[in-house]
């Protein structure tokens, strides 16, 4: 008996933390597919979504390009003297592209679009949870869902792509000017660039921003509408929201890489 009880009392935690993980994955994707079927009815509102794109992608854009260029030129920095090294100039700007396209781009994206606007998200939803807004919302006939997440998941899956594109193009404007400052001849990173990085990276790059998107949009949302205990609560889902947001997307962007390569990892 004391055995078992013992068992018990060390399960309890992974108990609790699978029953969280599980009612979090539940919520997500019934709140996901509850503002699919507005979208699809057409009962979202038109102007209330060109806000929410303002307000998350074109409101983004200043810290996404900020990072992105800083990145290149740090990248830059580190390789391109290994490059040098081995006389292996020919290959500089097709890495230094490649990385940012595929890889890098969207990542930082990513990243940059749930630190501001996820937080913002969180934050301004669980302030009208803790306000009882959103019950007033209920009480005047109005779905939060549609209301509040409706907007913010259309804007964001459709803003996302427009911050890589950004992103991308900040951090190769990095790397070429880095390459160039430590001596690349500027004409042969661009022949590299053109030679090794094609449109179908770069599409590839894009679809995997739309997926952060979708996840930011419906993350940040969930965390706001369980927000409960006031202030305290609201700065608490906010955090959640941004820790979750930057986990799922570099746990996202591994299988999105295998996916969209058209290859897997094989483990042995």
């Amino acid at each position: 008996m004391a055995t078992t009880a013992t068992a018990s009392r060390r399960a309890a935690p992974s108990d609790g933390l699978t029953v969280r993980a599980l009612a979090f994955v539940g919520e997500t994707w019934l709140l996901a597919l509850r503002s699919l079927g507005y979208l699809f009815r057409g009962r979202l509102s038109l102007r209330d979504t060109l806000a929410q794109m303002a307000a998350i992608g074109v409101d983004s854009l200043p810290i996404v390009v900020i990072t992105a260029l800083s990145t290149g030129a740090v990248f830059a920095f580190y390789t391109v003297g290994v490059f040098l090294r081995f006389g292996a100039v020919q290959f500089i700007g097709g890495t230094l592209t490649l990385s940012f396209l595929l890889e890098l781009g969207p990542v930082l994206a990513g990243v940059a679009v749930a630190s501001r606007s996820g937080a913002a998200i969180a934050a301004e939803i669980g302030s009208m949870v803790v306000t009882e807004q959103v019950d007033a919302l209920r009480a005047m006939a109005v779905p939060p869902v549609r209301y509040l997440v409706g907007p913010r998941l259309v804007a964001c899956v459709v803003m996302m792509p427009v911050c890589g594109l950004f992103s991308d193009a900040a951090g190769v404007l990095g790397s070429f000017l880095m390459a160039a400052a430590q001596g690349v001849p500027q004409q042969a990173f661009l022949d590299s660039a053109r030679n090794f990085a094609t449109e179908a990276d770069l599409f590839k790059g894009l679809a995997k921003t739309a997926w952060f998107g979708f996840t930011i949009a419906v993350v940040a949302c969930q965390q706001g509408l369980k927000t409960r205990g006031g202030a305290v609560g609201v700065g608490r889902s906010t955090t959640a929201s941004v820790v979750m947001c930057v986990v799922l997307i570099f746990v996202a962007d591994f299988f999105l890489a295998q996916v969209l390569s058209g290859a897997s990892v094989s483990f042995r």
